[in-house]
């Protein structure tokens, strides 16, 4: 409650202190939360990708390196698709709920990511948010 009415006097003149004091106490909020982000050492090292399906479907390879001091799981995955003069045609996610435990590497071979546009010559994906598994 003491955050909502430092928030409401800023508009007076005379509270010019106040605002830096609702900012200090926000700062702390969103630092360790940024800090602890499991997306922070997780990253894509090698992807591509292929049709199946007569064409229609999108199987894509990628190795996840987890740096992290601890297992990553529910990793959503997001793949943009484009046509060779590198025009966008369509973007697809995938939740993929293996585990990567911590200090490895991971490889998910032909995952079906959706279906795309025949006109789709490239597809680069990237993370979009995971989890921290539970230890025990």
């Amino acid at each position: 409650m003491p955050l909502n009415t430092a928030v409401i006097p800023t508009e007076e003149p005379a509270a010019s202190s106040q605002p830096s004091t609702s900012t200090v106490g926000v700062a702390p909020a969103v630092a360790p939360a940024a800090e602890g982000s499991p997306l922070d050492g997780l990253k894509i090292s090698s992807q591509s990708w292929r049709r199946g399906g007569l064409g229609s479907k999108a199987l894509v390879t990628f190795t996840l390196r987890n740096a992290n001091d601890y297992a990553v799981k529910n990793i959503e995955i997001a793949c943009s698709f484009t046509r060779r003069d590198g025009s966008h045609l369509t973007d697809r996610k995938r939740l993929i709920s293996d585990t990567v435990e911590m200090k490895s590497r991971k490889t998910f071979a032909k995952m079906h990511v959706g279906f795309v546009n025949v006109n789709a010559d490239k597809a680069k994906c990237a993370l979009v948010s995971a989890n921290r598994a539970s230890s025990g």
